[in-house]
């Protein structure tokens, strides 16, 4: 399906039961809240997804039943996290067969590439499909930054079209927009950053919490856009404690952990990862329990035109 890479697109977590087989049945009921509350796309297979412990038979079942499910409402994003451009050139060539709308494509994992062989590495996956590809740019976590330098070199591949900004360096929204203008689609990647990021021009929101708190997140974007920004900033700051789970290396299991209080979610995640525990499970759980007791009240920013 032919979409536009802007407004809030969830990094979905994916749903086992406590057998360790995926949950397609909570899973819906989740993405089902999604589409409800107004998201704009959903992304599988991302960290949020533990997709380095799915199987590919998993990956096509969710992309698929997603697909289903979504009856055209949002595209259906997924992403590839790859070792090798031979692995990568195949997750792309799947994606295509399964129907997938585009995909979110980071740089080769475990191996940093210097600048030739990560630009090298994005061409050729981009030439081997016609599908959107955002390129996910997160070197805290990830160690390879995309430069300006590098996305100058890919300005001519048509179909990478989007950045998902995840640098921490909210100058880089305006840095993007001085060099290219319109040419790339900016999304934040970053759950405590996006209001800044989307004031200063960012097109939307890779979003984490968003998982658990769909409403509250989609109202955020479209006030920001409809520059409502006291509405918006009252809710900012309410979310705040609840968007740094998004910035820890257990966000799945925090995440997790927010969508079960929400009822859109259970815990269960898959080994190596283990459910929380004593201190640090209840010290997270007052985070969320805070959060949701004091929840504001939304305006009915499903109505905002932009």
């Amino acid at each position: 399906m032919s979409f536009t890479w802007k407004g809030v697109f969830p990094a979905l977590t994916t749903k086992f039961t406590n057998q360790d087989e995926l949950d397609l049945p909570l899973f819906n009921k989740n993405l089902q809240t999604q589409i409800a509350a107004g998201v704009n796309g959903i992304i599988l297979g991302g960290t949020l997804g533990e997709a380095s412990v799915l199987t590919n038979n998993e990956k096509e079942t969710l992309v698929k039943f997603a697909i289903e499910k979504a009856e055209g409402k949002v595209p259906v994003i997924l992403n590839i996290a790859e070792g090798s451009t031979k692995a990568a050139l195949q997750a792309a060539s799947d994606a295509k067969k399964w129907s997938a709308a585009g995909l979110m494509l980071l740089p080769p994992m475990r191996y940093k590439s210097d600048h030739r062989e990560t630009v090298t590495y994005f061409q050729t996956i981009a030439s081997s499909t016609d599908l959107p590809i955002m390129i996910y740019n997160n070197p805290v976590d990830y160690k390879i930054e995309v430069t300006l330098e590098m996305f100058a070199e890919l300005v001519n591949y048509k179909n990478i079209n989007a950045i998902k900004e995840s640098t921490r360096e909210i100058s880089n929204v305006t840095k993007m927009l001085n060099a290219f203008g319109d040419r790339f689609k900016i999304l934040c990647g970053v759950d405590t950053l996006a209001m800044e990021e989307l004031i200063m021009g960012a097109h939307g929101w890779v979003a984490g919490l968003v998982c658990a708190f769909p409403a509250e997140t989609v109202a955020i974007y479209k006030l920001v856009k409809a520059e409502r920004y006291e509405e918006a900033l009252k809710i900012y700051r309410w979310f705040m404690p609840l968007l740094e789970l998004d910035l820890h290396s257990k966000l799945v299991q925090y995440i997790k952990l927010a969508e079960t209080k929400t009822g859109i979610g259970s815990e269960d995640v898959r080994a190596p990862r283990l459910t929380l525990i004593g201190e640090e499970r209840e010290r997270v759980l007052k985070i969320i329990e805070n959060g949701i007791a004091s929840k504001p009240t939304l305006p009915d920013y499903l109505s905002i035109k932009l």
